[in-house]
């Protein structure tokens, strides 16, 4: 079935999303770094990406900041380039200082201020300084980007008759890439195009591709990486259980 992300939100969404500041509830600036408190990162995670990663609650004790929410805040603070690699180095853990550049470059990274890098870029071609076409693919991408698990993964760990430890499921951002033959764009809209994993022992690299559009006109593509760890063999049941307790995790926090 053919899946479309694109800005369908209500609610909360159009409240909060509808300035160039759309991303200010879920950072603290302040002399020169930007920091990402826990709460802050669990309800971006949660309610801009639909994304309930165990990882991203503020109590677990392997807690990190969501990708997604360091590529929306890079988008933000450079801009859009026509083509634009990111290479996660390491994960963000609660209320470190970030250090982003000034400006864009073909090269940049993303550091705390003991200058471990996070997060690598690199750009080229044409840039757009568009807050509202940036606004407008940052939040389409993330909801395609958060539907991860377990709309796309389960089927793909199936098919591989591999799953992650249902007890510590570790599934980590590793790469992404997003190109475009065309940065005019209002409403662009994101299709999947491909899934695959590859196996490494006991890891596991899933790539998940899709193609930009805006209307009917294919603008562009791109795809993410992540990396499984803790592979063994699949359990229906198992995997059952955890895909209940995801949604029961959605369920629970909306009814708040």
């Amino acid at each position: 079935m053919e899946q479309i992300y694109s800005l369908q939100y209500d609610g909360w969404f159009l409240t909060h999303f509808n300035s160039t500041m759309y991303l200010s509830p879920f950072f603290t600036e302040q002399a020169g770094a930007l920091t990402v408190a826990p709460d802050q990162a669990s309800r971006f995670a949660k309610e801009m990406a639909d994304d309930f990663n165990p990882l991203h609650n503020p109590e677990s004790k392997r807690f990190c900041v969501p990708g997604d929410l360091l590529f929306a805040l890079s988008l933000a603070k450079l801009g859009l380039a026509q083509s634009m690699r990111f290479n996660y180095t390491g994960m963000v853990g609660k209320d470190t200082p970030l250090v982003f550049p000034n400006r864009m470059a073909q090269q940049m990274v993303i550091k705390d201020q003991n200058d471990k890098i996070y997060l690598e870029i690199e750009q080229a071609g044409a840039i757009s300084q568009d807050m509202a076409l940036i606004e407008a693919f940052t939040k389409a991408y993330v909801a395609f980007s958060g539907h991860s698990f377990p709309h796309l993964l389960v089927p793909l760990m199936e098919q591989n008759n591999v799953m992650i430890n249902p007890e510590k499921p570790m599934v980590i951002y590793d790469s992404m890439l997003v190109e475009f033959s065309d940065l005019n764009a209002q409403h662009p809209t994101l299709k999947l195009t491909e899934t695959s994993l590859v196996m490494n022992g006991k890891r596991g690299k899933v790539k998940i591709a899709f193609d930009t559009y805006e209307g009917e006109r294919k603008i562009g593509h791109g795809y993410k990486t992540m990396v499984l760890s803790g592979l063994r063999d699949y359990d229906q049941d198992a995997i059952d259980d955890l895909v209940t307790q995801y949604e029961n995790a959605k369920k629970t926090y909306f009814d708040q």
